[in-house]
């Protein structure tokens, strides 16, 4: 899983050069004891974001909780945080044993709460596949803006402060394509500034919706997310114009918290890469026919990187 690594190294060098993120269902204290699934209250808590917590993804997401409850012994249950931030701070503080998110997520998460991730998403469950872009997109009316040279003076909703697709990575491609506007991240998001306007969606869904309906003239979004909004009728493909595409994103992953134990942990494992409910897959996961491989720290690292560049610019 290092084939993104070269593509996201050549973003960092040219941001450089062009000036230039369980307690085990239980507790609430800072200093969290390992323990065995369940915890103290016997419930394992998986949480997900908005993008995942869709009205098309309830049945799919409570078909793995149930399944995983056998295997673990306890009862699942799922919550749906208001946006990653609140699923780290979940993680950290032991309300959540389980989460599912992306890069830059991941990377915070291990910095604040020393969360690990055991699986990560791979089409076709093969690990040169565990990847997915972000696109720049934009109405299909708009004649106006055609690349991302477009963009400047335009309004823009970025999608959450701490998501790789929505946020870090355009972010960081904005900035390289406009080397001599001495862009910053505040710069950035700052009204008036390089953008007429600019706000966080909350939500790729929700900022598909706002360029859909013309609110906004640009949005980031995952590729895939956006490929199952238009497969699922949510969005009319002739709606909607890609102006740009980044290169490759190593793909979101199934994290633990820092006090679920290692046996836990090998269980969920052997049961996440073993799991193969398509409807999960399509409806949670965003990408048809996408299993669970493996993964560790490691397949992180340029987004670390990455996001270190960004925060020290």
């Amino acid at each position: 899983m290092k084939i993104f690594k070269k593509s996201l190294k050549t973003t960092l060098i040219s941001l450089t050069l062009g000036t230039l993120m369980l307690t085990a269902g239980c507790g609430g204290s800072d200093n969290v004891q390992t323990s065995s699934a369940g915890g103290e209250d016997g419930v394992f808590t998986i949480a997900y974001a908005p993008n995942e917590s869709t009205d098309q993804s309830t049945d799919a997401r409570n078909g793995l909780a149930t399944e995983l409850s056998k295997v673990l012994g306890c009862e699942v249950e799922e919550i749906q945080a208001s946006d990653y931030n609140a699923i780290i701070e979940a993680l950290r503080t032991g309300k959540a044993d389980m989460a599912y998110m992306g890069p830059l997520a991941i990377a915070l998460g291990a910095e604040r709460a020393e969360i690990t991730p055991i699986v990560m998403k791979a089409e076709d469950g093969d690990p040169n596949k565990a990847i997915y872009h972000s696109v720049l997109i934009t109405n299909a009316k708009n004649t106006n803006i055609n690349t991302i040279q477009d963009i400047k003076g335009k309004t823009m909703a970025f999608v959450d402060p701490d998501s790789t697709s929505g946020n870090l990575i355009p972010s960081a491609e904005i900035i390289k394509a406009f080397p001599n506007d001495g862009l910053t991240t505040e710069k950035l998001h700052t009204n008036d500034s390089f953008f007429h306007a600019v706000s966080f969606s909350g939500s790729h869904q929700a900022g598909l919706q706002a360029v859909a309906k013309g609110d906004i003239d640009i949005a980031p979004i995952s590729d895939q997310i956006l490929a199952s909004e238009i497969s699922k009728g949510n969005v009319n493909k002739n709606d909607i114009k890609i102006i740009h595409e980044s290169a490759a994103i190593p793909a979101e992953a199934m994290v633990v918290a820092k006090s679920v134990d290692e046996k836990t942990r090998n269980t969920l494992t052997e049961f996440l890469t073993s799991y193969n409910n398509e409807a999960y897959f399509t409806d949670v996961i965003k990408k048809p026919g996408a299993r669970f491989i493996k993964c560790d720290m490691s397949d992180y690292q340029p987004i670390v990187e990455l996001n270190k560049l960004m925060s020290n610019e």
